[in-house]
């Protein structure tokens, strides 16, 4: 049996990393055994706030973000927390030389109704030891990062983390309380016959998005020659974890419902540390058009499209977007 700790002391690439990875999930642990207690604990509450950012907070979204910030403050090598639920980013310890970014509880709509939630977060460099972290210094590509992974609440806890080259699994075992190894090298189908993607908003997609989905839609009437099935956990959580177990394609893309946010999805919370474990699993992640690791973020709360999962369906999905463009 090898344990996360075991794990991080294999594969890490520093002691300080390895530190914060292990203060974020140790906070998962808690946030793990609130979820449980559900309406007991009292987190089930009505939203209680609005950020500037217009986005609803609800309770336990309030008391993720303050119980990560909380532990990572008092982490020496954490130099500046990011949360998606806050304006501004939050400087911590100046001697610190990582920058932690972190979505305390992705799919808090899920909560009331017993439903995937999760918390994603990712490690960046910081080199201005001894100054105060500030929100610029956290405009580094996406290719720049140093750890990402999720935590998954659900029927059981589990943890998708990439430190290097692969991406790897851990269950929480609620009698020893330590993460399990449970998948040592996680890889994602090239094909698949499944897709993620919140077909409402149909009307406000580009056309070659439209095209692409009735494509699927037509199954083996149409151009694609076979059926395709469509799931939605409404988180990206959830969906990004499916398609790390079995293949799939996830997409939130651009749409004109709200054309000035270009997207729903965040680049530095949800975009980023998704696509570099995607990625690593050998799939693929583009905003339809560029490689989404690439993209040269100029706000922490910038917004982009995302299609991410099994590479040959990405792919495909951007070939239709490229020709598109080039009529």
């Amino acid at each position: 049996m090898t344990t996360l700790a075991d794990y991080l002391n294999q594969h890490a690439t520093s002691p300080a990393l390895n530190d914060v990875i292990t203060t974020v999930t140790d906070v998962g642990k808690t946030i793990s055994q609130l979820l449980r207690k559900g309406a007991l604990a009292d987190i089930l509450a009505k939203p209680v706030t609005k950020t500037s950012k217009a986005k609803i907070r609800k309770k336990l979204d309030v008391l993720a973000n303050d119980l990560l910030l909380d532990a990572l403050a008092k982490n020496t090598h954490c130099a500046g927390v990011a949360s998606e639920e806050l304006d501004d980013a939050t400087p911590a310890n100046d001697d610190g030389s990582l920058l932690v970014l972190f979505d305390p509880l992705d799919g808090s709509s899920n909560i009331d109704i017993n439903m995937a939630v999760g918390t994603i977060f990712f490690y960046l460099p910081y080199d201005r030891q001894g100054q105060t972290s500030e929100n610029s210094d956290y405009l580094q590509a996406g290719n720049k990062q140093l750890a990402a992974g999720y935590l998954l609440y659900g029927t059981s806890t589990v943890l998708a983390l990439t430190i290097a080259d692969k991406v790897v699994m851990f269950s929480l075992d609620p009698e020893t309380s330590d993460y399990v190894l449970i998948e040592d090298n996680v890889q994602i189908d090239a094909d698949t016959s499944e897709y993620a993607i919140n077909s409402s908003n149909y009307r406000y997609w580009r056309a070659p998005m439209q095209q692409y989905i009735d494509e699927l839609i037509a199954g083996e009437t149409g151009v694609r020659g076979r059926d395709f099935n469509t799931r939605w956990v409404a988180a990206m959580v959830g969906d990004v974890h499916r398609i790390l177990c079995r293949g799939g394609l996830f997409t939130y893309p651009f749409d004109t419902k709200y054309a000035h946010k270009a997207g729903k999805l965040r680049l530095m919370y949800e975009a980023n540390p998704m696509s570099l474990l995607i990625e690593r699993a050998g799939g693929g992640a583009t905003d339809a058009v560029n490689r989404i690791l690439d993209i040269e973020p100029t706000d922490i709360h910038q917004r982009v499209p995302v299609v991410l999962g099994s590479k040959n369906e990405v792919d495909y999905v951007k070939d239709l977007h490229v020709n598109y463009s080039e009529k």
